[in-house]
């Protein structure tokens, strides 16, 4: 159950959320970094979507770009910008480090949270809130960290 989870609303978060035992406050707060979070690429891929639908070339390839990456890590920070960190969701484990790491290994672990490859539903829940584009400039963003 937990390899097929997928957010279309907040709504669908926070029920998912509630349903693996989050307290009410809890479940919002993750929904709405959730919603806040997918606004920009869903407004990215309308945008895409009606370019490609009036003729426009679609480019070839994607290319990360750390600056924008910066701006688009809110979701990331939260876990990933803590050291030594550990979360209880959905066992307790240390949240690894991700600066530092390839930019090739962190763009395929992405799609692969995002495809449902990976299951970890955390991370599901975000990946699948991001574009292509946003998946290369965050890895680009945290390839160039240490």
């Amino acid at each position: 159950m937990l390899n097929s989870l997928s957010f279309n609303t907040g709504g669908d978060m926070l029920n998912a959320f509630k349903q693996f035992g989050f307290r009410q406050s809890v479940a919002v707060a993750i929904a709405a970094v959730g919603v806040a979070c997918s606004a920009p690429s869903f407004a990215q891929g309308a945008a895409k979507a009606a370019a490609k639908g009036a003729g426009a070339a679609a480019p070839t390839e994607i290319v990360g770009n750390a600056q924008a990456g910066a701006k688009k890590n809110s979701a990331c920070i939260g876990c990933h910008g803590i050291p030594e960190y550990r979360t209880a969701f959905p066992v307790t484990y240390r949240v690894p480090k991700i600066a530092g790491q390839s930019e090739k290994y962190l763009e395929s672990a992405l799609k692969a949270y995002r495809s449902g490859e990976r299951p970890h539903p955390s991370m599901k829940g975000i990946a699948t809130t991001l574009t292509d584009q946003d998946i290369a400039d965050l890895s680009a963003f945290y390839a160039g960290k240490n």
